[in-house]
């Protein structure tokens, strides 16, 4: 079993950012996820986070964010999101002067993970460019024998007559499905819609986290109503395929009771 942490949407802001929202408890919240990540008895091949790392873009915030991602035991992979910014996320990490979309891919623990980067400028919605597109080819070409983890903040649009901004275009749509048919795709991890959803689509597992900083009301069919509601994702991938549990962190779960591991073991 290989173990994955899913984060997504961050949200994160330095306080001289201006963000006229107070992110605070967006920075707490991740401190608390980091600890629990790191006091994990099995321990992640990697983490993820799918992008929105901010929520401005700005080179403050991403210097707050590799701050508080420091303490973090298990290597970072990371994507950009509507609300990230390029030339603020590679300011901060060394990289000034570069407008390029963020790819990136590596092998973890025999698995191949591929970054794509469906940001697209003044946009909420997402979309895959024809240089990325590129990309994605020979990545694919490559490690032919591993499994592959597509990461991309926007997911995929799985229904034509969806909202068009919570996904990436249909044009992207159809030719990524057609890019990735007859590889092994172990999943799609994307986040921006602020729900936990497992989806297939053309027999791949696209797995969206609810993320960090708020949730959506799925009983409201008429308006968009955000609630409170943070959490992330344990993914585990066996040659069976990936599964996936939802771990809420707000609101803060009431707790019921408590079976002991003894009697848990003792159970037939």
């Amino acid at each position: 079993m290989i173990r994955i942490i899913h984060l997504t949407d961050l949200h994160l802001s330095h306080p001289d950012a201006g963000d006229p929202g107070d992110r605070s408890e967006n920075a707490r919240t991740l401190t608390q996820v980091i600890t629990a990540i790191n006091a994990m008895e099995t321990q992640p091949a990697f983490v993820v986070a799918s992008g929105d790392l901010t929520n401005l873009g700005d080179t403050a915030s991403y210097h707050l964010l590799r701050d508080h991602l420091a303490p973090l035991k298990a290597p970072l992979l990371m994507a950009l999101g509507n609300h990230d910014k390029r030339a603020g996320f590679y300011a901060a990490w060394g990289h000034d002067g570069t407008e390029e979309p963020y790819f990136h891919e590596s092998l973890h623990s025999g698995l191949h993970v591929i970054t794509l980067d469906t940001s697209l400028a003044g946009h909420v919605a997402g979309t895959i460019c024809a240089h990325q597109f590129a990309l994605l080819e020979a990545a694919l070409a490559e490690h032919e024998d591993k499994p592959k983890i597509i990461v991309m903040h926007h997911p995929p649009r799985i229904d034509a007559d969806g909202l068009p901004w919570g996904s990436i275009d249909m044009a992207s749509t159809e030719r990524l499905a057609a890019t990735l048919r007859g590889h092994n795709i172990a999943a799609i991890l994307s986040g921006h819609i602020h729900i936990n959803r497992v989806s297939h689509w053309h027999g791949i597992p696209i797995i969206v986290s609810i993320g960090l900083n708020s949730s959506v009301d799925l009983l409201e069919t008429v308006d968009m109503r955000l609630i409170e509601g943070r959490g992330f994702g344990i993914c585990d991938w066996r040659p069976s395929g990936m599964s996936v549990s939802f771990v809420p962190l707000t609101p803060v779960p009431r707790e019921l009771g408590t079976i002991d591991r003894a009697r848990l073991l003792a159970f037939t």
